[in-house]
């Protein structure tokens, strides 16, 4: 009857209403099917900001995002910077990577400080609002924190670039490293060149221009995690796996005053992170490396994975932050895996 019929209506528009909103808030690869993909290149910033943050001598936030990034052959800086006013900030400007909004309004803050939204209007996306009351504030609070606004963008572009990992990783290098070593780590899929030695493992792509190497050596004492004993290990463990083309070439750390060392939190557990620049003794090659050093408590033994780049005809920056974000990758046996 008419009563019948309108409850049959009814539960098929809730029916419907249900289904899509299950649509909606469905999650494929970390994204809505609904939510458009990010506009912007890995590591370029959008900011937003007025012309007097900006453009005064006082334009703190771009002096931070202007700097070169570490223990490279060349100069090269963190970000690609584009700016817009507020007003300009429009529905395709929020679909960015990473955005940067300068927001002063005594109004509205009593101090300064951060907030950030993830993947808020595209993805994957990251927007950082510097709040502040006021310009002095402002300056200050950004002056001080600079360093917490390049780790926020790298981890950021870091945590995609290991996602994508997890998605399509070499599968050889990760059997090998387990056996060898009795951990994981994920590496790029062309590299399919390999090498094994005596504890340790040198994995390339076809064109030599990305590189992993990877060793162990037993734990002794604190003094492991110093730039002095590093670059000895390092070059000792070099000179014997990775010989030139010719008698008395072999891989060693160039000028131990531009190593820069760091600790570092991956994946909670602290690592000693070292970047500097390699050469070949006797021979024209070289090129920039980074190395993270844990201690396997497990086995009582360091592990050391380490990227380096030769590419001379290019530009090493991104390749490099390729490296870095795979080396985050490495699981010791006692480390769950991601």
């Amino acid at each position: 009857d008419k009563d019948m019929r309108v409850m049959r209506e009814l539960a098929f528009y809730i029916y419907l209403m249900l289904v899509s909103l299950a649509f909606i808030s469905c999650k494929r690869d970390g994204k809505g099917l609904l939510t458009p993909a990010s506009s912007g290149r890995p590591y370029e910033i959008l900011v937003v900001a007025d012309d007097s943050y900006w453009l005064d001598s006082d334009s703190t936030l771009f002096g931070v995002l202007d700097e070169n990034v570490p223990a490279l052959p060349q100069s090269e800086r963190f970000f690609h910077i584009s700016r817009i006013r507020p007003e300009s900030y429009n529905r395709s400007m929020r679909l960015f990577r990473n955005i940067i909004i300068v927001d002063v309004d005594k109004h509205k803050y009593t101090q300064s400080k951060f907030n950030y939204l993830r993947d808020a209007f595209s993805s994957p996306q990251m927007i950082l609002t510097i709040q502040s009351p006021d310009r002095t504030s402002y300056v200050d609070y950004v002056t001080k924190n600079g360093d917490a606004i390049i780790d926020f963008f790298t981890k950021a572009e870091t945590d995609r670039e290991i996602a994508s990992l997890k998605k399509k990783h070499n599968k050889v290098i990760s059997e090998r490293i387990k056996r060898i070593f009795d951990c994981d780590i994920w590496m790029f899929a062309e590299m399919n060149s390999y090498k094994e030695g005596n504890n340790f493992f040198w994995a390339s792509t076809y064109l030599n221009d990305l590189n992993f190497v990877m060793y162990t050596y037993p734990y002794s004492d604190t003094s492991t995690f110093t730039k002095t004993y590093f670059i000895h290990k390092r070059d000792s463990v070099m000179k014997i796996n990775i010989p030139g083309s010719e008698s008395g070439m072999y891989m060693e750390t160039a000028d131990s005053n531009f190593v820069q060392t760091r600790n570092i939190s991956v994946n909670g557990t602290c690592a000693f992170e070292v970047r500097g620049l390699w050469e070949m003794k006797n021979d024209a090659m070289g090129g920039p490396f980074v190395s993270h050093v844990q201690i396997d408590k497990k086995k009582q033994r360091v592990v050391v994975v380490e990227g380096f780049v030769y590419d001379p005809a290019h530009l090493k920056r991104d390749k490099i932050r390729k490296l870095s974000a795979a080396l985050c990758t490495l699981r010791l046996p006692s480390v769950e895996k991601i």
